[in-house]
């Protein structure tokens, strides 16, 4: 399989490689599985977060045996010294390890104050010179705080969204990490769900010589296409081009990426989800999305209270209580055009 060195860490990351967050969604047996699983397929790294709840113990189970062949990356969101070296430990005793390769702060919408010495930066410090993690990087929704990363000469990895739905600013964090000799891994690769090519979506990261895509898996079916993919590893000829092309005409504009920041809400709406509702019902069997427990969903949107806490969580600065009103009348609108083929 592929291997793409992460900028100066010197470490050598398989393409494709795993984002771990969706293994919290399966069983203990059946998330420790999947990961070994991508390990025999090939793929030796392994990205997980302390705010996946238990995705970093299954992450620890299925490498177990394995774990000096697999590269681990991990992230803490804590921003004070005391809460980063706590999520640290925890991270190491979930893991199974005694060490992590790359340790990440998760989801910054500023950099870190690297002056701080009660701060966060001056934790990851200090679990360095303690061997307890490896090398240090970063994970942000914004590009200001992106490029504000690289040029900052600090960090050693970049993690951000980047998928061939990205704008032309995003797109040349890829060039410019490879300037800056830094890792560049690239997250939400499918959209948040909305990209459902694997072969057009592996072709178009092919195109960045430096570019880590980490795949969120759930099954074995999903890993399989990135195995399948990987196999092949098709070129971007006219036909995928074309599929991305439409792709691009379809989704084109603001839309909701399914990140999860905006959660929870005070109300019980399941954002997430119900925030793209429109291309879900366009873009996958529309019949699922009519079950009771869906409607139950999207009928919660009328108890919007406009807090707009989750408007102010969003990490790509949607108008999320609007676009909430939007697919509450969108999805029965929908349901009227095309109830009487349910």
């Amino acid at each position: 399989m592929e291997r793409i060195r992460l900028g100066r860490t010197g470490l050598y990351a398989t393409r494709p490689a795993m984002g771990c967050l969706p293994v919290q969604r399966c069983t203990t047996e059946e998330g420790a599985a999947l990961i070994r699983a991508a390990f025999d397929g090939g793929i030796r790294f392994f990205d997980t977060a302390n705010a996946y709840t238990d995705s970093e113990r299954k992450v620890g189970l299925g490498l177990q045996g394995v774990r000096d062949q697999a590269i681990i990356a991990t992230k803490s969101a804590a921003r004070d010294r005391a809460g980063c070296l706590a999520h640290i430990e925890h991270s190491l005793e979930m893991l199974k390890t005694d060490h992590i390769d790359l340790f990440q702060f998760h989801c910054c919408d500023e950099l870190p104050d690297p002056q701080d010495p009660e701060g966060c930066w001056a934790a990851a410090l200090q679990a360095r010179s303690e061997g307890k993690i490896l090398h240090i990087g970063i994970t942000t929704h914004r590009i200001a705080v992106a490029e504000a990363v690289i040029a900052s000469g600090l960090y050693e990895t970049l993690q951000f969204p980047f998928s061939y739905l990205s704008s032309e600013r995003d797109l040349a964090l890829a060039a410019a990490c490879g300037q800056a000799d830094m890792g560049f891994i690239a997250m939400k690769g499918l959209a948040g769900g909305l990209l459902a090519n694997a072969r057009a979506c592996h072709a178009f990261m092919e195109q960045y010589g430096n570019v880590v895509p980490i795949w969120g898996i759930q099954t074995m079916a999903e890993l399989q296409q990135w195995l399948d993919a990987a196999a092949e590893n098709p070129s971007l000829d006219d036909q995928l081009r074309q599929v991305i092309a439409d792709d691009r005409a379809q989704l084109n504009g603001a839309f909701c990426r399914g990140c999860g920041y905006c959660m929870p809400c005070p109300q019980g709406i399941d954002i997430r989800n119900c925030a793209r509702m429109d291309m879900l019902l366009r873009r996958s069997p529309w019949q699922q999305y009519y079950a009771p427990e869906w409607q139950e969903k999207m009928s919660r949107i009328e108890s919007c209270i406009g807090c707009r806490q989750c408007a102010s969580r969003c990490p790509y600065q949607l108008d999320t209580p609007e676009m909430l009103k939007y697919m509450r009348k969108d999805y029965l609108q929908f349901w009227e055009d095309h109830k009487d083929s349910f």
